[in-house]
């Protein structure tokens, strides 16, 4: 087993812990005074009365999934005078204007160079109709073409992807784009820091951007200095600040490393020790990740200029890092990357999922760290099921959040009964988010099966149709459930009282945490 290896570098555990109370002092000064106001005048309290019950049947009566609308309904039919003052921050949504505004202005500019080639969606179509509608939605509704012209490489294990990225890195002569959740300065990280300084040395151009909540454990904010004194531009994406800010919420879940527009990187795995089984905070970690060559690339370099541009605007030619793809030799299948924003009313992380879930006739195999579901998701894994696909869900046997493990294995029963098959991943964390349908078609990326994932945070994945890693996906599913407990008998019997009621109350907020 490899020897534990620490950071040496502060995090900013201490600054969050600041921000968190200051925002939670706002919030209780701002219920205080409707609280206060309310006790003032009989009239006050009657009006706020008939607003909570408008305000119900106005949530109600709203195109949102119901695990979104029944806790505010529930919670104001309780709290008349809380709810509604939670609701008005927290559940209009109209505090997140200022920033979609900013990605309605900036996503234009980057989708013009996203064209879909001609004859590819016909192609496909001419191969499964099924298949190519699913790609026409993302098209669609993401924006994000279907190609024909780009392989894939499957890694069944992070380290692994790590590896070839670091040799890839290594080669890079123009630019490089690193995105990512979690960036943890240690071990990892700190030879990847040497690759970086080294190709900045030599002219290349390297941007490094990571999420300031999903880092915030692992990093300072002078991590920003270190980095760009060996010659990287870095960036911070929504940093968390000690004002009620409802952005906060939404987080950048991508990984992504593209190097010269040539070669791209994505999957579940952050640049984090524990990813790569340096460091074992919760048995072994169990991680996938892909290596793409190609058009596709295209997708994920404009899903990170995306990400760059809007937290500072400061490209203006965007064409200069979107070169034509050399066609690798020996291409099979079809490659669509994809983006999913919290911002708009479109789930597509969802609803391709959903699609594949729909489409599958023989099996469909999930892997997920987190299951958190809505009802129509469960519907569909379970009429899956019912029709006789052989539908199995992986997820991890030592969890890293002890609650949110609590809140997935409560929606095992109502699955393992209409013949969905549960595993449990026994030697450790299963972080990898992936799911195979037959044998035709995959998805790997960020996008866990839970509302924060589908709902709440920037996320992108890869679709692939006919692609020769599907083997490559199978034999890892088949790898990984050979040393999993499967525990759908367990979960097919009765449970207490108590723990019906205890699951049902976590996964009555879970929409909301």
């Amino acid at each position: 087993m490899p020897q534990t290896v620490t950071s040496d570098v502060r995090n900013s555990t201490g600054r969050l812990v600041v921000v968190v109370l200051s925002v939670l002092l706002q919030l209780g000064w701002i219920v205080l005074m409707f609280v206060r106001l309310s006790e003032y005048s009989v009239f006050i309290n009657l009006l706020m009365t008939f607003a909570s019950a408008v305000l119900v049947l106005r949530i109600y009566g709203k195109h949102q999934l119901a695990a979104f609308k029944l806790p505010w309904i529930i919670l104001i039919l309780t709290l008349p005078l809380l709810g509604v003052c939670l609701y008005m921050l927290f559940g209009t949504g109209v505090a997140l204007t200022p920033m979609r505004k900013r990605f309605a202005r900036l996503d234009p500019q980057l989708m013009q160079h996203l064209p879909q080639a001609e004859g590819v969606l016909e192609a496909l179509d001419g191969q499964s109709g099924l298949q190519a509608n699913e790609s026409r939605y993302i098209q669609r509704y993401s924006g994000y073409p279907v190609y024909h012209d780009t392989t894939v490489r499957f890694y069944a294990e992070a380290v692994d992807g790590f590896e070839a990225q670091l040799q890839e890195l290594a080669q890079a002569t123009s630019f490089i784009f690193m995105e990512y959740h979690a960036i943890e300065e240690a071990e990892s990280f700190r030879r990847l820091k040497e690759v970086l300084a080294d190709r900045a040395a030599h002219g290349v151009e390297v941007r490094v951007l990571y999420d300031d909540i999903g880092s915030v454990g692992f990093i300072d904010p002078g991590f920003i200095k270190r980095m760009e004194a060996v010659g990287v531009q870095c960036r911070v994406f929504n940093p968390v600040k000690p004002v009620l800010n409802l952005f906060m919420n939404n987080r950048d879940h991508r990984k992504i490393t593209v190097i010269d527009g040539r070669v791209g990187f994505t999957g579940g795995y952050n640049l984090a020790d524990e990813y790569f089984n340096i460091t074992h905070p919760y048995g072994y970690w169990k991680d996938t990740g892909i290596w793409l060559e190609g058009g596709a690339v295209r997708s994920l370099t404009v899903q990170f200029l995306e990400m760059w541009n809007v937290m500072k605007e400061t490209d203006t030619d965007f064409l200069r890092y979107l070169p034509e793809a050399e066609v690798p030799s020996g291409v099979r299948g079809y490659v669509q990357p994809y983006a999913d924003s919290p911002l708009d009313d479109e789930p597509v992380g969802e609803n391709v999922y959903l699609n594949l879930i729909k489409t599958a006739k023989r099996r469909l195999w999930v892997a997920t760290p987190y299951l958190i579901i809505s009802d129509e998701m469960t519907r569909e894994l379970c009429l899956a099921a019912q029709r006789g696909v052989d539908v199995r869900v992986i997820t991890p046997g030592i969890p890293d959040k002890k609650l949110i493990y609590r809140i997935t294995r409560s929606y095992y029963a109502g699955l393992v009964r209409r013949g969905v098959r549960v595993f449990e991943y026994t030697p450790g964390f299963l972080h990898e988010k992936q799911m195979l349908a037959d044998e035709d078609s995959a998805v790997v990326g960020t996008i866990n099966l839970d509302f924060r994932s589908l709902y709440h945070h920037f996320e992108n994945g890869v679709l692939m149709h006919g692609c020769d890693c599907l083997r490559d996906i199978a034999e890892d599913f088949e790898q990984t459930m050979s040393v999993s407990r499967e525990v759908t008998e367990q979960y097919a019997t009765g449970r207490s009282a108590v723990l019906r009621i205890s699951q049902c109350i976590w996964r009555l907020v879970a929409p909301l945490l």
